[in-house]
């Protein structure tokens, strides 16, 4: 079984492999399939072969699979009829939130020839989200002399599904005062406003209650509620104003927490109660609830939650003044989030080639990713390797490198290499990230056999009868890696030697040597042929 799963994997390095390899040449086409989210694993999304155009038989026979960028199998590929089936159920505001429309990329990889299928999949809305009230209960203070008119603005519902499924009107239950009006914000975010209808009469009736629901436009639709108080205050004929209806603060997304964002300031006429202002967030997301507060009294802005410009890069924050008689009024604040290089590039491994044959220029042997979450600066990046080295680094597409060999190599030179793989930002600071190889040298026959030198002189004692082995030395060696027994072959007249065997045991035993000459410097040497 273990063994099954090695195989399968080993199909896929290699299949990977070949495809990234020729991604720069080989043909490229697309397919568009579309799937509704939540559907189970297995459902079926679309046929390959005749979306495409390619026979399922080629399918087979070509190894085809589905591959995507963040190595997530969601989508499997029947070879044998060409179909593409889900292999998860998939959520749509999981993978794109509120990003509209949702596409997922994904390849197909067919090799012999080498072919490189685009797949884009949208994943489409149902209506599985109610819209909800981050605040259960709102409370208003309406002054009783109020105008017929006036708007007070209430909390907005959030709801997670988008388009048609997305958060559509306001309604309130009926009553004699008021009535919803919905507005909609710069970010497309809808809101509720209350209307007053007819004046407030405080000795008549000093509060008020009723329901307000928000509804999507799902069939069937869905709906959250709220409860709105309203709480009927005296007189009161001056509202709070700001200093400026707009503030914009640059801050760094590496800001420690309780860091001052801004201070917004607003005054109201009136005295007394009436002319006392707290400062509040007016349809605040929860994202800015839970990164920022704001100080009811000073006005004053502070961080409370990290900041991430890679998620978020900018904030539109209402603020609102309330006076002590419920009047108010509106500022806008943009916190814009500063980007800075918080995150070192990351290497992605997707198939390392080891040994290699040491007469294969240009083999690949390795196939990576790498990519910088950062933007601008802080993510361009810059992939290297040693110069020194008999490899170099080819860029493919999306990121995609491939280490290959820059030329043959020679085992008996080097059979082993040591590869470190450098990835640097282009950010201040700069950040890297480096990955170790180590690849081996496989050995091919490019070597025949060659002695050191040309002549050895070797030296025994005499008068030892044939057969006797002599203790031989001598200056030089016949091979690195052999030594040699030697005998008195015949008698001791002939000067006949016999190299008996080699300590090497692979070396043929019957190598012998006979004198071809006296060595003029040695009278009692002799020379040999081998």
């Amino acid at each position: 079984m273990e063994n099954g799963r090695a195989d399968t994997l080993q199909i896929r390095q290699v299949l990977l492999l070949f495809v990234l390899l020729g991604i720069s040449q080989a043909g490229s086409e697309s397919g568009r399939f579309s799937v509704a989210e939540e559907m189970q694993s297995g459902s079926f999304v679309g046929n390959l072969a005749k979306d495409l155009g390619v026979e399922v038989g080629e399918l087979f026979s070509r190894g085809a699979q589905v591959v995507s960028n963040d190595n997530k199998n969601r989508l499997q590929l029947d070879k044998n009829t060409g179909d593409l089936l889900l292999s998860e159920s998939l959520d749509r505001e999981e993978l794109c939130g509120s990003t509209e429309p949702c596409v997922l990329h994904f390849q197909v990889l067919m090799k012999n020839p080498l072919q490189f299928l685009r797949i884009e999949l949208q994943v489409t809305d149902i209506n599985d989200h109610s819209p909800i009230f981050l605040e259960k209960e709102m409370l208003l203070e309406i002054p009783e002399n109020s105008p017929v008119g006036a708007v007070f603005l209430l909390e907005s519902a959030k709801d997670l599904d988008v388009g048609i499924n997305a958060l559509k009107n306001y309604i309130i239950s009926p009553n004699s005062h008021f009535h919803i009006k919905m507005r909609v914000n710069p970010d497309n975010r809808k809101y509720p406003e209350l209307v007053l209808d007819k004046a407030l009469d405080y000795e008549e009736q000093s509060e008020l209650s009723f329901i307000l629901t928000a509804l999507d436009g799902g069939s069937p639709a869905r709906s959250g509620t709220a409860t709105v108080r309203v709480v009927v205050v005296d007189t009161n004929d001056n509202s709070p104003e700001f200093e400026q209806p707009f503030y914009e603060v640059k801050i760094p997304e590496n800001s420690i927490l309780g860091s001052l964002i801004v201070t917004v300031s607003a005054w109201d006429l009136d005295s007394g109660k009436n002319g006392e202002i707290s400062y509040s967030f007016s349809h605040a997301s929860e994202d800015i609830r839970k990164t920022f507060e704001i100080n009811q009294k000073s006005g004053e802005v502070s961080l409370t939650a990290s900041m991430d410009f890679e998620t978020i890069e900018s904030y539109s924050v209402i603020i609102q003044a309330t006076d002590g008689g419920g009047l108010f009024g509106k500022s806008t604040v943009r916190i814009q989030v500063m980007d800075v290089n918080d995150n070192a590039p990351e290497i992605a491994i997707s198939s390392i080639t080891s040994p290699i044959p040491e007469n294969s220029p240009e083999t690949v042997v390795m196939v990576f990713s790498i990519r910088d979450r950062d933007s601008g600066d802080n993510g361009r990046m810059i992939c290297s390797i040693p110069e020194d080295l008999p490899f170099m680094l080819k860029s493919s597409v999306e990121n995609y490198y491939t280490l290959e060999t820059e030329k043959m190599l020679d085992r008996e030179s080097q059979a082993e290499y040591n590869i470190t793989i450098t990835v640097t930002d282009l950010g201040t600071p700069r950040l890297k990230t480096q990955h170790n190889i180590t690849v081996t040298v496989s050995d091919v026959n490019d070597n025949a056999p060659a002695f050191s030198q040309t002549t050895y002189t070797l030296r025994g004692p005499e008068g030892h009868f044939p057969g006797h082995l002599v203790d031989v030395s001598g200056a030089g060696t016949l091979s690195q890696s052999y030594q040699y027994e030697v005998c008195l072959r015949g008698g001791s007249g002939t000067n006949e030697f016999k190299f008996l065997k080699p300590i090497i045991p692979n070396l043929p035993p019957q190598c012998s040597g006979k004198q071809t000459e006296e060595n003029p410097t040695f009278g009692n040497s002799f020379g040999f042929n081998i």
